[in-house]
C-alpha cells in the first residue's frame, strides 16, 4: 500500500495488534495522532527487539518506510526479527458480553452517539477477547472500518473508551479494502454490530 509515513505507521500498528502489549499499542497510537512520529521512531524498534516480536517482509517494509523519515536508525530496524509468514493469533473472541463486565451496553450507546452520521464510517463492531485463562480479564476490542482519518479516529475512540473506564483500550480501525491479519479476522468473525455508517467498505 502506498501512503504517508503516518498512514504506513498506522497500518503497521494495526498489524501488531495482539502481538504488542495493549498498554504499549494504545500509547503508540496516541503518539501517532499527536504528531510524535520521532518518539515512535526511537521507541517502537526497541520494543520489537526487546520483546522479540518478529515481522513479515511486508511489515518490515512498513516499519522502514514509516519510521526512517522520522529518524529511526536503519541499522536498528534491520535487527528486528524476520518471519516467513504472518503469525496466527492465540486469542479467541466472543460477541457475548462476559458476566461481571459492566462496560457493555453503556459503552455501545456512547460510541454510537459519537460516531453516528459520520460519512467516513463503514461499520463499527464490538467483541470480547479471551485467552482461556481463568485469571485473565476479558478485553473489549472495538473494530471499525473507515474510509478516512484513521489515525485521528483511532485516538478519539481510545479517549472515549478510557473515559468510560477502559485503561488500555483496544481500538482497531481498518483501512479501506485492507487484508485483515488473523487477529482481526478472528475478532470480526465473532463480533456484534454497534453502528452501521454510510461508507461501503470491504475487507479480505
Amino acid at each position: 500500500m502506498v501512503g504517508t509515513p503516518q498512514t504506513l505507521c498506522h497500518e503497521l500498528l494495526f498489524r501488531l495488534a495482539g502481538r504488542l502489549d495493549d498498554d504499549e499499542l494504545w500509547r503508540y497510537r496516541d503518539w501517532l495522532d499527536g504528531g510524535a512520529e520521532a518518539v515512535i521512531a526511537r521507541a517502537l524498534p526497541r520494543t520489537l527487539l526487546h520483546d522479540r516480536i518478529g515481522l513479515t517482509a511486508e511489515e518490515h517494509r512498513l516499519l522502514t518506510e514509516a519510521l526512517v523519515p522520522a529518524g529511526a536508525s536503519p541499522a536498528l530496524l534491520a535487527g528486528v526479527l524476520s518471519l516467513e509468514s504472518e503469525p496466527q493469533t492465540n486469542f479467541r473472541f466472543t460477541s457475548v458480553t462476559p458476566s461481571g463486565t459492566n462496560a457493555g451496553d453503556s459503552a455501545a450507546v456512547v460510541l454510537g452517539a459519537v460516531l453516528r452520521g459520520r460519512a467516513s464510517i463503514g461499520e463499527v463492531r464490538s467483541t470480547w477477547r479471551m485467552t482461556g485463562e481463568p485469571a485473565d480479564d476479558p478485553r473489549r476490542v472495538l473494530l471499525v472500518s473507515a474510509a478516512a482519518e484513521h489515525v485521528r479516529l483511532t485516538a478519539e475512540l481510545q479517549r472515549v473508551l478510557r473515559a468510560l473506564g477502559e485503561h488500555d483500550p483496544c481500538v482497531e480501525v481498518a483501512l479501506p479494502e485492507q487484508r485483515l491479519p488473523s487477529y482481526h479476522r478472528a475478532a470480526w468473525a465473532d463480533s456484534e454490530v454497534v453502528l452501521t455508517g454510510p461508507a461501503r467498505l470491504t475487507h479480505a
